[in-house]
């Protein structure tokens, strides 16, 4: 349940007009109150005339009236519109009408049994929302005593969806994006659009920032995906804001729609992107193969998990920010089979990269110019290295996504939270896309391993990690793994050095296959190929030698390294 409240001056006539008139685009239908300060105030109902309302507001505004002008208060109108969740079950119109009651009693506007409180109304004109008008001066002509009500609103709202069985949503911070309005969404459908302009525009604005290493690119960017941009200009010659349209957006006097970089969301406006791009480290390299991109990405998104480990909050809001990078930019240059998971994991994740703990962007270098280069590596395959690549990136964003969702929780940050658990989902689902060949390829690999060369596997597995051998050797995925670490042994690894780097300091509890985190792993810190090169054999194929088995130590077992 969504309350959002705002407030006004002078009367309520126009407030009403709104409430009981047809809308921005023909949305209200069936206009009628559901609920009051007294029970029995005029409703004008769904033909709304003229006269009808200004006898309403006359009785709202009263109190106000009664006061001499220079008593009044500067505002005098209270509105709060309140939506249920998507897929919430409707609600009766008695339902709503104790969910006002509930509302105006947590904003303290009419306190329950308080007989001097403001006259306010609740009218419904739509399905899944209500709108409560009130006014701010009470029948003894003092103002409410209204201090912190959006908070006490927002709690009253959870309440609610419990007592109800709505969907239960989470805390903000004020840090959250802002929403398209009903109107723009109907106006979306009415369009055939699949999302409102304002949050088309919120992803273009992030694609275009993603590695952009310059204002000149950002906006350069953002042109050649078709997005129309206006500069604000001071009249020393300085651009100090933007403003950006989508190409046919118009409003009922034919002019574009514009929407701020601050409107779309608070990290978008000029000077945050600015301080963003100022943090751009060294020029990229100016890699022009979409494997190698993926791969630097990976190590990128492996350093930063370090930071999602430890107790430095400052350094960890950066990482979240250059992670977002990294999914926006793969979200861009992805193959088919894994494209629209990934652009909605991204713009999941565009949520957990806010809070109140703002990234100062000096600990991302590395993976905004990650970012930069997936972008100017360009479009990957979904087969061969570029497909096994971006499995290995993916693995390694899914253990991001959960650590990210891990340090939100130990803060209290909610709705970040959420927002990475279901990145981490979204995540998931590509990632099983894009690895299912190389791990059928590993898999056959692992199965025509020699006997030692399985044994020493097993045993390096073992001497590492001794709590988990049992549930990896089970996994499906492990004749892949026994597979990765006799090719990184044949290559001049010692496997059982690389397994414990591989677990350092890194989630893996959480993991739905240890196999399949490990594997990847492994085979990123040996630096060998993501397409497997180490093959199965053929019928009546010689088989390859396996490899000088590596005497394996016992050693420590490994606790994952938990933050807070």
């Amino acid at each position: 349940m969504i309350p959002k409240i705002t407030t006004g001056a002078g009367g309520t006539y126009g407030l009403l007009t709104y409430l009981y008139g047809p809308g921005k685009a023909n949305e209200h239908t069936d206009q009628h109150m559901i609920a009051s300060w007294n029970g029995f105030a005029p409703d004008p109902g769904p033909t709304a005339e003229r006269e009808a309302i200004t006898k309403l507001a006359r009785q709202l505004d009263l109190p106000v009236k009664s006061l001499p002008r220079e008593q009044r208060p500067k505002t005098t109108i209270w509105h709060c519109s309140v939506r249920t969740a998507a897929n919430d079950r409707p609600l009766t119109d008695d339902e709503w009408a104790t969910v006002a009651r509930r509302i105006v009693h947590a904003a303290g506007i009419a306190p329950e049994g308080d007989t001097k409180a403001c006259r306010w109304i609740a009218v419904r004109h739509a399905p899944d929302h209500i709108h409560i008008a009130a006014t701010l001066v009470r029948e003894d002509d003092r103002t409410a005593r209204r201090n912190f009500d959006k908070r006490a609103v927002q709690t009253e709202a959870r309440a609610i969806e419990k007592d109800y069985g709505l969907r239960q949503l989470h805390p903000g911070d004020g840090t959250a994006a802002k929403r398209a309005t009903s109107a723009e969404r109907r106006k979306a459908d009415l369009r055939g659009l699949d999302r409102p302009a304002r949050d088309q525009l919120r992803d273009a604005v992030r694609r275009a920032l993603a590695g952009a290493a310059t204002e000149e690119e950002f906006f350069h960017r953002l042109t050649a995906q078709g997005v129309r941009i206006t500069k604000r200009v001071a009249p020393s010659g300085d651009v100090t804001g933007f403003t950006v349209a989508l190409p046919g957006d118009r409003n009922r006097d034919g002019k574009p729609i514009w929407f701020s970089g601050s409107k779309l969301a608070p990290d978008l406006s000029l000077p945050r992107i600015r301080k963003r791009l100022a943090s751009t480290a060294a020029p990229s390299e100016g890699i022009t193969d979409p494997a190698r991109a993926l791969r630097a990405g990976t190590t990128a998104t492996a350093d930063a998990l370090r930071s999602l480990a430890k107790d430095d909050d400052g350094s960890a809001a950066d990482q979240l920010t250059g992670i977002g990078e990294v999914l926006d930019a793969l979200a861009q240059t992805s193959a088919a089979p894994t494209r629209s998971e990934l652009q909605a994991a991204a713009r999941t994740f565009e949520r957990a990269t806010r809070s109140r703990i703002q990234a100062a962007n000096t600990h991302n270098q590395a993976l905004r110019k990650a970012a930069r280069d997936l972008i100017q590596s360009g479009p990957a395959l979904g087969k061969g290295e570029d497909g096994a690549a971006t499995a290995m990136l993916l693995s390694v964003l899914i253990t991001a996504a959960v650590m990210a969702a891990h340090w939100h929780a130990a803060l209290g940050h909610a709705q970040q939270a959420a927002a990475a658990r279901q990145t981490a989902t979204d995540l998931r689902a590509a990632y099983q896309a894009a690895a299912t060949t190389p791990l059928a390829t590993m898999r056959a690999t692992g199965q025509t391993l020699p006997a030692p060369a399985r044994h020493q596997a097993a045993a390096t597995v073992q001497a590492v990690l001794p709590n988990e051998a049992a549930r990896i050797q089970a996994e499906p995925n492990w004749p892949a793994l026994a597979a990765t670490l006799t090719e990184a042994a044949q290559a001049g690894h010692d496997p059982a050095t690389l397994l414990h780097r591989a677990v350092e300091n890194r989630e893996l509890t959480t993991a739905d296959s240890l196999t399949d985190v490990l594997l990847w792993r492994l085979r990123h810190e040996a630096n060998l190929s993501a397409a497997p090169l180490y093959q199965a054999q053929r019928p009546g194929q010689r088989p390859t030698p396996p490899p000088t088995a590596t005497p394996v130590l016992p050693s420590p077992s490994y606790a994952p390294t938990r933050r807070r």
